[in-house]
């Protein structure tokens, strides 16, 4: 005689304890934890320009020599018919499910009023399974149809801005002006004159002019030594009069720019990594070197979004608006922030990155601005410049303002499209002369940037503006991005151009002395 079996008796609690750590277990083995919060903007591409001007995303992959993305155009467009066809084949099997579900309510109505046969039973039958039939086929359409539309999604997410038409195609920036370069003492225009004549003698290293690493050294600025063993190659300690200097700079920098009418914003240096990959700041380089700092999280926290550190107050100071709608009478929006940035790759040892050249952290001041698009302004009489070129000019100016009260030697260039990043159509550096890298760079080296990012940035963010006429479609504002300051390479330049062999110190530019106390030298200590 079998008997029936009976399973424990569990209590309520424990059910409940014993079915939460079951969950944990499933979701640990089957689910994937999310990459983007719920809050996380969803782009809104223009896939359809792409579709219908591959030939325009192409080149600007081509010339920039982005070459995992230079395919991508045409496959989108490859796709694209594909999806097409999936939808017109999904267009039939909707509408015969449509006049199936209709039969059916039919007859559930013919049934319901006494009035079936057994056979008009068997065809509802029949019915029901075609039904069945039609339904799986086209839910198998529609998985392939989102497949195809995530494909799609996933290209253009990975391609570059177009590129504008000041930029010079190929590597080799174009010259456009010059700035102090009327005090210097030779013929700033010839390099070679320049190696010959320039007032340093040539060390025994190759280099030209005492290095900031040396000077930095024998006045006590600079610990390279301390920062090695306390974070590795790539960090520094700044000291004495140093650690002032950064204060000093970056407080002149803000004024600069807030005498302009920008605001001043305390941005936060750690940002959702689907907010770097939107500002077009990828984890890694078109070379596969890291760039990004990702910052892992442990325990249950892995199923969190991941977080990194930002590369520049461009980022977060580009989240501010995520979601958001502007209003046209509030453009443009002009923001300025000093916060910590972190870059991974610091590059290899040598002179381009020596000392405080190429770092793994800095302090910045950022410039970030919305504009409306330009289209809207090639109507107005008498318009010679559009919205986002009027604030990119405004960001050249600050530069300029800052970097020549500083009294350093510089050049402004026009980038070529080799060194555009993702999100800019057109990017201009400035360059400050360094002594001591004139034995391989003719001394120069960048100090500042520029960008405008047309509406990369905004579609991937998701900020639109509301023109002030009534009736019109939301739009995507442009966004212009410039640095104001950094401040390692500035004081590197301070510190070589400002050195005095003669009596061991380094001139302190006028306007940074309200911020040293008053202090006009740095000296040697006793």
């Amino acid at each position: 005689m079998a008997f029936a079996t009976r399973s424990p008796y569990v209590c309520l609690s424990c059910r409940s304890s014993l079915a939460k750590t079951f969950r944990r277990s499933a979701s640990s083995q089957n689910v994937e934890p999310p990459a983007r919060p719920s809050i996380a903007p969803k782009p809104i591409l223009d896939i359809k320009h792409i579709r219908r001007h591959p030939d325009l995303y192409w080149r600007s992959c081509e010339d920039r020599k982005y070459t995992e993305q230079i395919a991508s155009p045409h496959r989108i467009v490859e796709l694209f018919e594909q999806w097409t066809n999936l939808t017109e084949g999904a267009r039939g099997l909707r509408e015969r499910n449509n006049r199936l579900q209709a039969t059916l309510e039919n007859a559930r109505s013919t049934e319901g009023r006494g009035d079936a046969s057994a056979g008009s039973t068997n065809s509802t039958e029949e019915i029901l399974e075609e039904a069945r039939t039609v339904k799986r086929d086209l839910v198998k359409v529609e998985k392939k149809e989102e497949k195809l539309n995530s494909q799609i999604q996933r290209l253009a997410l990975q391609l570059p801005n177009l590129i504008g038409p000041e930029t010079p195609i190929g590597e080799e920036p174009r010259v456009v002006d010059y700035i102090n370069t009327e005090s210097m003492d030779y013929d700033f225009y010839d390099p070679e004159k320049i190696r010959k004549g320039y007032k340093g003698a040539p060390r025994p290293d190759g280099e030209i002019g005492k290095s900031h690493v040396d000077i930095g050294t024998e006045l006590q600025l600079l610990d390279f030594v301390a920062a090695g063993t306390s974070s590795g190659w790539g960090w520094y300690f700044l000291t004495n009069e140093a650690a002032l200097l950064e204060q000093a700079l970056v407080q002149y920098a803000l004024s600069v720019a807030m005498k302009r009418g920008w605001m001043v914003v305390s941005p936060p240096s750690v940002v959702y990594s689907h907010i770097s990959e939107a500002c077009g700041y990828q984890p890694r380089d078109q070379g596969g070197k890291q760039q990004v700092y990702s910052i892992k999280q442990r325990g249950t926290e892995r199923y969190k979004p991941e977080l990194c550190l930002a590369g520049t107050a461009e980022i977060p100071l580009a989240a501010m608006k995520v979601n958001k709608v502007l209003e046209e009478s509030s453009l443009p929006i002009k923001v300025v922030g000093a916060s910590r940035c972190y870059r991974a790759e610091a590059g290899a040892r040598g002179i381009d990155t020596k000392g405080l050249y190429r770092v793994h952290e800095f302090t910045k001041v950022e410039m970030f601005a919305w504009t409306m698009p330009d289209e809207r302004n090639k109507p107005t009489p008498g318009a010679t410049t559009s919205h986002s070129e009027a604030v990119f000019d405004e960001i050249l100016s600050i530069q300029t303002e800052i970097l020549e009260t500083l009294n350093l030697h510089c050049r402004i260039l026009e980038m070529p499209s080799r060194d555009l990043g993702a999100s800019a159509t057109r990017k201009r550096d400035i360059e400050a002369f360094f002594p001591s890298r004139l034995s391989k760079y003719e001394g120069w080296g960048e100090v500042t940037s520029a960008s405008i990012c047309t509406d990369y940035q905004s579609r991937r963010l998701r900020t639109r503006v509301r023109p002030s006429k009534s009736g019109s479609n939301l739009e995507w504002p442009h966004t212009v991005n410039g640095t104001a300051l950094a401040v390692p390479r500035v004081l590197a330049a301070l510190l070589e151009n400002g050195w005095d062999e003669e009596n061991n110190t380094v001139l302190i530019p006028e306007v940074l002395r309200p911020w040293m106390g008053g202090m006009d030298y740095i000296r040697k200590k006793s």
